[in-house]
Formats: C-alpha cells, sequence, structure tokens
C-alpha cells in the first residue's frame, strides 16, 4: 500500500501529537505514525502520567503514617497490587482514548507500525507482516528515547528492571537497589519505598539531582537518608550476578568521597558502600538515549549525531528543510512540556507562520517527596558564567501554611540580576513546588524583577507567598524574617 501526505508525523507522544493536531489546525493533511496501539508515546503509557499516579498513592500512604503526631492513626495498609495497576492503567486509557478522539476529530490519519525512512519523501511503515509507504511533503521527527541499558548487566532476567518495568508494577520486592540517583531513579524510590520495599540508592556523582543546585537537593537528602537503608554517592555498579537467590551487586569504590571517611556534602548519609550485597530486583535509571538511529534518517539525508540527536534550528528544522524535528530527539532536556512547545513551532512553521523558539526557560520539576523545581539560570551556572546576582532562599520552616501541614523541610530560593534587579532563576523544594514554580517561570518570561514580586499581593497562608518573601528578601523588605541589615 501507498499513502500520500502533506504532513507525515514520526511518533505520537506528546511532541508528536500536538505536532499532528496543531499542522492539522492549521489547514494541514496529516498522518501521524506510531508504534504502538494509543497515542501518548513513553509519557501517558509508561512514564508521566503512570508515575504520577503511582506518587500520589505514595504521598497518600505517605500522609496517613506522617499524621500520627496530631493524634490520629490508621491501621497499616492493605494494597492490593492488581487492583492498584488497574487504577493506575485505566487513568492511562482514559487520556489516550481521549487522544483518539481528538485525532479523529481533526481528521488525522493514524497509521500504526514502526517507521523507518527510506528517502527524503517516503517513510515505510511496518506492523508485523503488513508494510506500507507513505509518501510526503514535509515530515516532523518525533522519535523519542528509551532507557539506556548497560550490556555487561542480566537484562534478560525479569529482576532486572527499567523505568517502563517498575512502573508495570509486576510485585514489591522485599529489598530494592535503584541504580542512578536522577529524577526518574527517585520517583521510584518515592513510589517503592511507600510500598514497603527497603531502598538503595547508588549515584556516580557527588550529589542526587546532579545538575540541581546542591541547597535545593538538600531538603529531599535530609528526608530520604532516614528513609532509605542506604544511599551511595559518588559509587558505581560495576556487574551484577543473577543468582537464584537475588541479583548479586558488585560496587566500585575506587574513586569514592564516602569510602575516603571525607563527607564535606549537606546531606551525606556517612555510609561506605559494601564489596556486595544481593537484592531482590534492581532498577536501572541512568538516563535516557534519544531513538535517532533507530528510525534511518540517513536515508533522508537528516544528519544523526554519534548519540542519536539531530540538532535543529530555532524553527526545529534539520538539515533537510523540509524535515523537522522535535522532543527528546533534538537534545535535552527531555521533558514531555518541552516536546510539545517544539512540535507547536514545527507545525507552524510548515503552515507558514512567522514563528521560532523564544521560550526564556524549561521548568524541571522532580516528583519526588518533597518535590524539587527549578528554572531559569542556576546558581551553579551563574557563578561558572561569572554572573554577578542577588540570592535569597525563604526557609518553609517561616512558612505558616507549610507548618500546618506538617511539611517545614522546605526553602524557596530566587536569584536576581545584582544591576538590573530582573529575576535570572528560581527553585523550591516543597511539597506541590511543581505547582508553584510556574509564577516564577512567568515572571522570568515577562521580564519582571525583584520588586514585581514583592509587591505582587499573593494570599495568605499559602506556599505560593514564599516566593513573594524570597523577593521581599532580596528587596529588604520582609517582616516575615528578621535579617540584619548591609
Amino acid at each position: 500500500m501507498q499513502l500520500k501526505t502533506e504532513v507525515l508525523v514520526l511518533g505520537g507522544g506528546p511532541g508528536g501529537y500536538t505536532a499532528a493536531f496543531r499542522a492539522a489546525d492549521l489547514g494541514k493533511q496529516v498522518t501521524l505514525v506510531e508504534r504502538y496501539p494509543v497515542l501518548g508515546g513513553v509519557c501517558l503509557n509508561v512514564g508521566c502520567i503512570p508515575s504520577k499516579t503511582l506518587l500520589h498513592v505514595a504521598a497518600v500512604l505517605n500522609e496517613a503514617k506522617e499524621i500520627n503526631p496530631a493524634g490520629i492513626s490508621f491501621a497499616e495498609p492493605d494494597i492490593d497490587l492488581e487492583k492498584l495497576r488497574g487504577w493506575k492503567n485505566n487513568i492511562s486509557s482514559q487520556l489516550t482514548a481521549g487522544l483518539a478522539a481528538l485525532a479523529k476529530q481533526r481528521n488525522v490519519t493514524i497509521v500504526k507500525g514502526i517507521g523507518r525512512f527510506v528517502s527524503d519523501t517516503q517513510v515505510l511503515v511496518e506492523d508485523g507482516d503488513d508494510t506500507q509507504t507513505i509518501e510526503f511533503a514535509q515530515a516532523i521527527i518525533a522519535a523519542g528515547s528509551q532507557p539506556v541499558k548497560i550490556p555487561l548487566f542480566p537484562n534478560d532476567d525479569p529482576r532486572l528492571m527499567d523505568s517502563t518495568d517498575a512502573l508495570n508494577l509486576e510485585s514489591i520486592p522485599k529489598k530494592l537497589l535503584i541504580i542512578g540517583g536522577g529524577i526518574i531513579g527517585l520517583e521510584m524510590a518515592t513510589v517503592y519505598n511507600a510500598l514497603g520495599s527497603k531502598i538503595t540508592v547508588v549515584e556516580m556523582q557527588d550529589q542526587i539531582i546532579p545538575g540541581c543546585d546542591k541547597d535545593l537537593v538538600r531538603p529531599l537528602m535530609q528526608r530520604i537518608k532516614k528513609q532509605y537503608d542506604n544511599i551511595f554517592l559518588e559509587t558505581q555498579v560495576k556487574n551484577i550476578e543473577a543468582l537464584p537467590e537475588g541479583l548479586k551487586v558488585s560496587f566500585d569504590r575506587a574513586n569514592s568521597r564516602l569510602a575516603s571517611g571525607i563527607h564535606t556534602i549537606p546531606g551525606d548519609t556517612g555510609k561506605d558502600a559494601p564489596d556486595t550485597d544481593v537484592f531482590d530486583k534492581v532498577l536501572v535509571a541512568i538516563g535516557r538515549q534519544p531513538n535517532g538511529h533507530l528510525i534511518d534518517a540517513d536515508k533522508a539525508g537528516v544528519n544523526v549525531d554519534e548519540r542519536g540527536f539531530i540538532s535543529v534550528d530555532k524553527q526545529q528544522r534539520s538539515n533537510v528543510k523540509h524535515i523537522f524535528a522535535i522532543g527528546d530527539v533534538v537534545g535535552n532536556p527531555m521533558l514531555a512540556h518541552k516536546a510539545s512547545h517544539e512540535g507547536k513551532i514545527a507545525a507552524e512553521v510548515i503552515a507558514g507562520l512567522a514563528t521560532e523558539w523564544r521560550a526564556l526557560t524549561i521548568p524541571s520539576v522532580a516528583y519526588t517527596d518533597p518535590e524539587i523545581a527549578w528554572m531559569g539560570l542556576t546558581e551553579n551556572a551563574a557563578k561558572a558564567q561569572g554572573i554577578a546576582y542577588e540570592k535569597a532562599a525563604f526557609p518553609w520552616a517561616a512558612s505558616g501554611r507549610s507548618l500546618s501541614i506538617g511539611r517545614k523541610e522546605g526553602v524557596t530560593k530566587l536569584l536576581s540580576d545584582k544591576q538590573t534587579g530582573r529575576i535570572l532563576g528560581a527553585g523550591i523544594a516543597g511539597t506541590h513546588a511543581g505547582e508553584l514554580i510556574a509564577e516564577a517561570v512567568l515572571a522570568l518570561e515577562m521580564g519582571a524583577g525583584v520588586e514585581d514580586l514583592a509587591l505582587t499581593v499573593h494570599a495568605h497562608p499559602t506556599l505560593a507567598e514564599t516566593l513573594g518573601f524570597s523577593a521581599e528578601m532580596i528587596e529588604g523588605t520582609i517582616t516575615d524574617l528578621f535579617i540584619k541589615k548591609r
């Protein structure tokens, strides 16, 4: 079979379906190729949505325990794993069904199968024994990414999981090792710890969530080091051996700061990794790799680098002028909201609109407990770039709202330009940080200064007002804290 279309979108994740729907809304004939039976990609099916669903469950379980000091006690929860899986899957199904309806309303043609380029105007789609060729005038590559696997590990053993396996909730291991202290690994640690697993996290860098400022990570580290069995920093896993009783893990501590007995980073567990240990299951969460090499983009003349990324300009255009690329496959950060924004840009450019990437920042959120969210310039980056900045960090221990919900460990941090006062960046560690960061993103996009935030009347008592308090700290007008004048 052969099909002709104006716009071909390769991949039905958040970036892909957004691009397809926007192009259709702008009058284009659109065909969307997706390898799975439903739209939504990793995010809706085996990523963002199911993980946040389970993180909500974890939050409820933890809150039930933490309300005890207020004189309210609950019995130990009875966890029906099969019912929990069904509830999680049903939420994803509701969203994917909605996407199918939106595609139908827009007359977007959905073709199921794995698509690969055969030329710069054709894609071959294979679905089992069925194949068809789609000829296109313009294409948008939204091929996404996949979890990184370590070839030397026993990847065929079901006890060795990636993030997709972890979200399937086949069983709750008594003892779980998570390799990688980044966002994905720590979110899964939050879920499994709440469900009853004893957690060990191993991270090769000198802090969890590398790339985030250390003072924002500190509230999370201080909390989880009390909850988890072990958190080993600057430590690697050098081997995993599959045994009948479990997975035997060998740790490499040759360059470990913990092994040397030096504990200089706030939140250190102070523990040293053993030579070996045995775990019921191991989750490998060391990152994701783009799928640029899996779509035969070279046959279309599209340049793909050695890592699998496709370079694009501000209009999401690849080196082949009628082929665009968006999402994980064009570079970090690999975030659904970045992909969606890029999808709209690509569709609008194809439709002849004068648009390009103009967003000043992309917020990042770790949906751990507490959550960590940041946007704009980090303090680490400001120091590295020699940028003169003002900083304020408002402690949630001084927030009435945070005390009333029993979560005083948080902090709201603000960075501003020392000369102009314009907001450069912000970070929040605490309950609902992912929701609270939106005000800071808008402030940066609108070119607001700390005075604008300080003069904005925030409802009281709220967690949102902590951003206003941070601005007041820089302005020197805060009354909720006493700060000596310089």
